[in-house]
């Protein structure tokens, strides 16, 4: 077992935990340039306890960027619960739309640094598919969703999406996201 694969004691989690939650504030506020120090001092621990859990900006970069997938996967598994199958669908999908300009930023980021940005996600990408493709299929089983869409069809949607937003101007923006999103609901 190497050092990288033995359990943190919880102090070292809690200290992690504050350094992601900090660079999420600190790249939120600055942008992914921000300096290290930054996220250091929000974090409220020195350097090298940053740099001990996270040896490179990239690195940092990676874990949050992660950290954003798990938390996209926990909100879907949750929506998947809602009464309301397509408003929950239709929510989900509004929610990561919101969320791709800064997914972006870290994206762009490391593909900059010369990261597999496709590599990053590997870890979460087969959960993220599985719970949009429940969130899918009750809401086409509730007649909310085309039944000719599947889950590879809506991650393509909000891809646009994501793209129609992030090129709209922002009193255009919500509706520019609707239109895309329609072509996801069953008509009658």
């Amino acid at each position: 077992m190497n050092e990288t694969d033995k359990p943190l004691r919880a102090d070292a989690r809690r200290n992690r935990a504050r350094v992601l939650e900090a660079a999420e504030e600190v790249f939120a506020a600055e942008g992914v340039g921000a300096p290290t120090e930054a996220v250091a001092r929000r974090a409220g621990v020195g350097i090298g306890t940053v740099f001990r859990h996270f040896p490179t900006k990239e690195a940092l970069l990676e874990a949050v960027l992660v950290e954003r997938m798990r938390g996209l996967v926990e909100h879907a598994r949750r929506a998947a619960g809602d009464a309301d199958a397509g408003g929950a669908l239709f929510g989900f999908l509004e929610h990561i739309v919101e969320q791709s300009a800064s997914k972006n930023a870290y994206a762009d980021a490391l593909a900059g640094a010369g990261v597999d940005v496709s590599g990053v996600f590997a870890g979460v990408r087969d959960e993220l598919f599985a719970a949009v493709e429940a969130l899918v299929l009750r809401a086409r089983d509730a007649g909310a969703v085309r039944p000719d869409v599947g889950p590879v069809e809506v991650i393509a949607v909000v891809v646009g999406a994501s793209h129609a937003a992030r090129w709209a101007p922002q009193p255009a923006r919500a509706l520019a996201v609707a239109v895309v999103l329609d072509g996801l609901r069953k008509k009658c």
